[in-house]
């Protein structure tokens, strides 16, 4: 399991962390953690040093960016394993739409119809971006039996915006080749 780096920030789990706080934990730790100031220290000890300024830097960059943050929480509470990733039906039908659209594209460039397809596409994510909002901004202060309830509204959101995110990307081949 990856180490829990919120603790080792001595930070609250969250999906909205105070990003100066975070930003001001990593630097402490990089001069503390900096090989050159234990370049004197037993051989262990350096390694020790190392994996910690190894831990750091991955735990920064992992909450520093808020897809692999969220990614991170879910992972840390076995959300994203293979295989538990249901979504509702009515979404799959509109991606499953959407995908239909974009094969159309394959056989025949369409500029108004790669752009409806944009604006379907913007529409979804807006509209999922508005519902989970207040969850995320809630989380951390959420007592700790009602929270699997939220990650699981989490992890939802996570995956359907992974699926639009794809979407996107193949908009964005169809458009590179017009």
């Amino acid at each position: 399991m990856t180490p829990n780096y919120f603790e080792f920030y001595g930070l609250p789990e969250t999906f909205l962390p105070d990003e100066l706080a975070l930003k001001q934990k990593y630097y402490a730790l990089s001069r503390e953690y900096h090989p050159d100031f234990h370049a004197a220290a037993v051989p262990e000890r350096q390694q020790e040093i190392l994996q910690l300024a190894t831990l750091n830097t991955n735990a920064y960059r992992t909450l520093s960016n808020p897809d692999q943050r969220m990614a991170y929480v879910l992972s840390q509470h076995g959300l994203l394993e293979e295989g538990k990733q249901e979504l509702p039906a009515a979404f799959l039908m509109e991606v499953m739409d959407l995908n239909e659209q974009l094969m159309e594209l394959e056989f025949e460039a369409d500029q108004s119809a790669m752009l409806r397809i944009d604006n379907e596409v913007t529409t979804l994510a807006d509209t999922l971006d508005i519902g989970i909002a207040p969850v995320l901004a809630g989380y951390a202060g959420l007592p700790t039996d009602v929270r699997p309830q939220a990650l699981l509204q989490v992890r939802t959101y996570y995956l359907k915006r992974r699926y639009l995110l794809r979407i996107r990307e193949s908009l964005a081949k169809f458009a590179a080749r017009s």
